[in-house]
C-alpha cells in the first residue's frame, strides 16, 4: 500500500470510530458533521471523499458492525453441526438486537436512513453462511428437504424482522423471550 493509500485508510478508520460513537450517542439525525469530523481530527472535504457524506458514512458504520456480528455469530455456531446449534446461533443474533449500540444503529435508525439498502447489505453477509449451515443439516438428515438457499432467506428475513421488533420495544426482554420462543418453534418445523 502506498502512502496516499494509507493515509486514506487511516481517515476512513478515524471518522468510522468517531462516527460510531456520535451515531450511538446522538442517534443519525443529531449528528453534526461538523462535529464528527473535529472529533476524527479530519476536514469535511476527507469526509466527502472517502465516503460521500453523512450518510455513505453511516454505512461504512454499518458494515463494520454487520461484520463484527457475523464474526460473533459464526463463533457462536463453532464447528457443532446440529438443530440446536443452529437454533442458538439464530438466538445469539436476535440477542444482539438487546446491545444499545447495535439496536441504536443496526435496528433504528439503519433502516429509515439506509432503506431497502440495509437489507441487501445484510443479505450480502448473512444468507452464504446461512445456506451452508442449512445444507449441512440437510445433508446430515436433520433438516427436511428445500432449497438451502430459499431457506437461508426465509429465515435471515424472519431473524431481520424480529430484531427490528425487539429494538422497536427498545430492547424489551419481553419482546426477546416471545422471538426466542418463536425461533424454537420456526426451527424445529424445519427440524425431521
Amino acid at each position: 500500500m502506498n502512502l496516499r493509500d494509507q493515509r486514506k485508510a487511516e481517515t476512513s478508520t478515524r471518522l468510522i470510530a468517531a462516527a460510531r460513537q456520535s451515531f450511538v450517542e446522538l442517534g443519525y439525525a443529531d449528528t453534526s458533521m461538523d462535529d464528527l469530523c473535529a472529533s476524527a481530527g479530519v476536514t469535511r472535504g476527507a469526509l466527502y471523499h472517502n465516503f460521500g457524506g453523512k450518510e455513505g458514512l453511516f454505512e461504512a458504520v454499518v458494515r463494520q458492525i454487520d461484520h463484527e456480528i457475523g464474526e460473533k455469530l459464526i463463533a457462536e455456531a463453532g464447528d457443532d453441526i446440529t438443530v440446536e446449534a443452529f437454533t442458538r446461533t439464530c438466538i445469539a443474533y436476535l440477542e444482539m438486537a438487546l446491545d444499545p449500540d447495535i439496536q441504536r444503529i443496526m435496528f433504528q435508525d439503519g433502516p429509515s436512513v439506509l432503506g431497502q439498502s440495509l437489507r441487501d447489505l445484510d443479505q450480502e453477509g448473512s444468507l452464504e453462511p446461512l445456506r451452508e449451515a442449512i445444507a449441512d443439516l440437510q445433508a446430515s438428515g436433520q433438516f427436511r428437504a428445500a432449497d438451502p438457499l430459499a431457506l437461508a432467506v426465509l429465515i435471515n428475513g424472519a431473524l431481520i424482522d424480529a430484531a427490528l421488533w425487539i429494538a422497536a420495544g427498545e430492547g424489551s426482554p419481553e419482546r426477546m423471550e416471545q422471538a426466542s420462543k418463536a425461533v424454537h418453534v420456526l426451527i424445529g418445523g424445519l427440524a425431521t
